[in-house]
């Protein structure tokens, strides 16, 4: 009886242990991921994980077999609800840093120097805008929904696009290579719910292609003048333009801000 006993104990403890590794590991994937959506969807995951841990444990056959019979649907299901989030992480994953163009960070710093000083002058006059820096992912379906400019970056070329008399101001500009690709373009809306109510279709906009490309996005709001950026599926909203310069030369460099800073920074939810 004793020998059994062990047997089982050695059984449940095994299990522990597998279980345990097994949610260490999930917790350091999970962590190593920004993407919101891929987050609910991993934990939509771990929920199932646990559930299914806790019925093996405690030897809930009825439970087990419920498990069983939908653990192949849910995950198809998962599979297919979150498609875009998940081809974007393997493509982002797939294309590292070396897709990335060697662009010196002086030259960045001209390009972030030109959008802001024009973000400034918006701000001032209390016009909205939005601008979009790409970086390793294609925004070619972007720049194709909007008017082809292919110019130089220049502040006056962005103060002049949106003007409220230009018919491209509701639109967002493309900024690709230190170019002015394209203006009045059209971006995805982002499908997040715990977002500010007073936030308009910029800032929805602004979230919803940083929620599928690397892309960094400035946008200045017209009603409150406030200068916010969205990176990373993540807003960071009214933000003083001498700190907006060091936070787009870390991410051009990607790097990151601290936590401390984020946290700051980031607009409360």
């Amino acid at each position: 009886m004793d020998g059994l006993m062990n047997i089982q104990t050695i059984d449940v403890l095994k299990a522990v242990l597998q279980v345990g590794f097994l949610t260490w590991a999930f917790y350091q994937f999970y962590m190593a991921l920004d993407r919101t959506k891929i987050q609910r969807m991993l934990k939509m995951i771990f929920y199932a994980l646990a559930f299914y841990a806790i019925s093996f444990v405690f030897e809930l056959n009825i439970l087990l077999k419920v498990f069983n019979f939908i653990a192949i649907p849910y995950v198809v299901f998962l599979c297919i609800i979150f498609q875009a989030e998940l081809r974007r992480s393997f493509l982002t994953e797939g294309l590292g840093k070396s897709r990335l163009k060697l662009t010196s960070i002086n030259n960045y710093s001209d390009q972030i120097d030109i959008a802001l000083n024009a973000c400034s002058v918006l701000q001032s006059k209390r016009r909205g805008a939005l601008l979009v820096f790409s970086r390793r992912d294609s925004l070619n379906s972007v720049i194709s929904s909007g008017t082809i400019i292919n110019a130089d970056l220049s502040s006056q070329l962005i103060l002049t696009v949106f003007d409220h008399d230009t018919p491209l101001h509701d639109g967002a500009l493309v900024i690709q290579d230190g170019r002015i690709r394209a203006a009045g373009c059209y971006l995805p809306l982002s499908e997040q719910t715990d977002i500010k109510k007073t936030f308009g279709t910029r800032h929805r906009a602004a979230l919803g292609i940083s929620e599928e490309t690397d892309s960094i996005v400035i946008v200045v709001s017209e009603e409150t003048g406030a200068i916010t950026l969205a990176y990373n599926a993540r807003l960071f909203y009214d933000l003083e333009v001498d700190n907006i310069k060091r936070v787009l030369l870390a991410w051009f460099s990607d790097k990151d801000i601290s936590e401390e800073e984020r946290e700051e920074r980031e607009d409360e939810k």
